[in-house]
C-alpha cells in the first residue's frame, strides 16, 4: 500500500448462531440472503487526478470483469483529503446494509509518501447504503486517534465477528512502539461503523518488518482444518489460519515456490491481497496486485486453503479497461446484480459534438483546454458520452470524457475546460447542460447552462466558451449535432 495503498475486502456477513457466517467477499450464504449470481469489485485506479476514487466493475463468473459506469468513478470523496484508496465493501449478515471503507489519502494532491506516512490522516472515509446503489454522503471514521504518534491509518478492513456479535476494523498505522517505528497492523470493533472502542495492536511482525494489506477470508465448513484464512504482504504473501478472528493464527506459509513476494524474497513483487470464493463451489482466488511491474492483478486459485502449495496461477482471466488497484470482493444475489447493473451497467453511446458553421470541426479537448479543431488526433480526445446531467438529471446531460472517464466538460469563468468530477454542487452545476433545439437549426442542438440559462455553449476564435445568444452568428457558433 506505500506505493500501491492497496485496498482488499474484507466483508461483514455472517450470520450468528445458528447460520454460518460469510464475509465481503465469502459466497457462504447467510439465512437471509438468495444464492449468489455475480460478483461486484470496488477498487481505485492509481494516483491520476480522479484515480483515487471509487469505481465499481462487475463479474459473472469470478475471473473476468467489466467495468461499470463506463469506467468512471462511482463515489467521490468530499472529506479529509478529498481521495480514497484501498476500498473494501462489507455486508451486514442480515443482507440489509452496506458500507464501503477506505484510506484517506489523494497522493495525486502532491503529497508526498512520507508525509502520508508519517503525518497522514488516522481517519478511514465511510459510505453506507440499504442497496448498493444509493450511497450515503462520506464521512471521516477516526480509527487509529488512540494510537500514541499515529502517522495514518492505510489499507483498512473488516470483517463480522459471530463471537462478538460486530464488525472488526482492522488496518495498518505508523507509529512508534518499543522503540521500533513501522506499520502494524491494528484494529477495533464497532456495531455501526460511527463508532469504535479503543485501538488494539493486531499483528506485529517483530524487528523492524512492517506490515500494511491484510485482509481476511472466512471458509464454510471450515475446509483445510480452519474456519479464516489471512493473506498478509509483509515482505512476503504469508498465509495464516484460525478458527477465530480475534484468537490466536497459525503460519501456513507464503508464496515463495511460486517465485511471489511482497519484495523480501524477490521474484514477481505484489501487495494488496484479495480474497474471494467462487460461487456455487468450494474453490478459492487471492488476486495479488503486481504492482512492482505494473501488470495489474494476478489471480492464484485453490480448492484447498490449508496449504500453500495448493495454489494454482491462472492466466484465464480479464480486468476491463481501466487499472484495478487494491479492492475487495462482494458475491452478489440476483437482486443485488439486478440493482448495481441497471445502475451502472448500461454502455452509454460514445459521441462527436460536431458544429454548425464549421461542420468539419468537432469539440474536443487539447491539454485540458476546450475547442473545435477539424482534424484530431487521437479520435478519442474528440469523443464524449452524454451522460444524465451531474446537477439534474431530467432533462439535462453532462459530457463525459471517454478516454479521461470522470472528467467533464465544464465552464469556468465563462471558459471551458476538462476537469476531473470533485464531487462539489459547484462543479455539477458547471458540468450540466439543458439539450435544447438548435438556435440555428432546429434540427440540431444547442446546450443551455443550468446555472447560468441565459448562456448558452458555443465556440468564439474555436474556443469554446459559455456565452449569451444576442444575434445570428452566435445562434450559428450555439449549434451543434450530437454524432456518432
Amino acid at each position: 500500500m506505500p506505493r500501491a495503498a492497496a485496498r482488499l475486502g474484507a466483508i461483514a456477513l455472517a450470520a450468528c448462531l445458528l447460520f454460518t457466517s460469510w464475509t465481503a467477499v465469502t459466497p457462504q450464504r447467510a439465512a437471509a440472503l438468495d444464492p449468489f449470481t455475480g460478483y461486484l469489485m470496488v477498487h481505485f485506479t492509481g494516483e491520476s487526478a480522479n484515480g483515487e476514487q471509487i469505481y465499481l466493475a462487475h463479474s459473472t463468473d469470478g475471473l473476468r470483469w467489466t467495468d461499470l459506469n463506463n469506467g468512471g468513478p462511482v463515489l467521490l470523496s468530499t472529506v479529509g483529503t478529498r481521495g480514497v484508496r484501498d476500498p473494501v465493501i462489507i455486508r451486514s449478515p442480515a443482507g440489509d446494509r452496506y458500507w464501503i471503507i477506505a484510506t484517506d489519502l489523494r497522493i495525486a494532491s502532491g503529497t508526498s509518501w512520507n508525509d502520508a506516512a508519517n503525518r497522514g490522516s488516522t481517519s478511514i472515509v465511510v459510505w453506507e447504503s440499504t442497496d448498493l446503489v444509493n450511497w450515503s454522503p462520506p464521512r471521516l471514521l477516526n480509527v487509529a486517534a488512540g494510537i500514541a504518534g499515529a502517522g495514518n491509518a492505510w489499507a483498512p478492513e473488516a470483517i463480522w465477528n459471530p463471537a462478538t456479535g460486530d464488525y472488526v476494523i482492522y488496518w495498518a498505522t505508523n507509529s512508534s512502539r518499543d522503540g521500533v517505528t513501522k506499520h502494524r497492523i491494528w484494529y477495533v470493533r464497532t456495531s455501526d461503523f460511527r463508532t469504535v472502542t479503543s485501538p488494539q495492536l493486531y499483528i506485529d511482525r517483530g524487528s523492524g518488518q512492517g506490515i500494511i494489506d491484510t485482509q481476511i477470508i472466512e471458509v464454510p465448513n471450515s475446509i483445510g482444518g480452519y474456519r479464516y484464512y489471512r493473506a498478509s504482504a509483509d515482505g512476503h504473501i504469508t498465509i495464516e489460519a484460525s478458527n477465530s478472528i480475534l484468537g490466536g493464527w497459525t503460519t501456513l506459509g507464503n508464496l515463495s515456490h511460486l517465485g511471489i513476494s511482497n519484495g523480501t524474497g524477490g521474484g514477481n513483487v505484489v501487495e494488496g491481497p484479495m480474497w474471494a470464493q467462487f460461487n456455487g463451489r468450494n474453490e478459492w482466488v487471492l488476486w495479488l496486485d503486481q504492482y512492482a511491474t505494473g501488470r495489474g492483478y494476478l489471480p492464484l486459485t485453490s480448492t484447498n486453503l490449508g496449504s500453500t502449495r495448493n495454489f494454482q496461477t491462472r492466466s484465464d482471466h480479464s480486468m476491463g479497461g481501466t487499472r484495478k488497484r487494491h479492492g475487495s470482493i462482494l458475491n452478489l444475489t440476483a437482486a443485488e446484480q439486478s440493482r448495481v447493473l441497471a445502475r451502472w451497467g448500461s454502455t452509454v453511446p460514445v459521441n462527436r459534438i460536431q458544429s454548425y458553421n464549421y461542420p468539419d470541426r468537432y469539440v474536443r479537448h487539447a491539454n485540458f483546454d476546450v475547442r473545435i479543431d477539424a482534424t484530431v488526433s487521437p479520435a478519442q480526445d474528440a469523443q464524449f458520452r452524454l451522460v444524465p446531467g451531474l446537477a439534474a438529471n431530467s432533462g439535462y446531460v453532462s459530457f463525459e470524457s471517454v478516454n479521461y472517464p470522470g472528467h467533464y466538460l465544464r465552464h469556468y469563468g465563462y471558459d471551458f475546460v476538462l476537469a476531473a468530477n470533485d464531487g462539489t454542487a459547484t462543479f455539477a452545476a458547471d458540468a450540466t447542460f439543458r439539450q435544447v433545439a438548435g438556435l440555428a437549426d432546429a434540427a440540431w442542438s444547442s446546450f443551455q447552462s443550468y446555472n447560468y440559462p441565459q448562456r448558452h455553449i458555443r465556440h468564439y476564435g474555436y474556443q469554446l466558451r459559455l456565452d449569451p445568444i444576442t444575434d445570428a452568428a452566435g445562434r450559428a457558433d450555439a449549434t451543434f449535432r450530437v454524432t456518432s
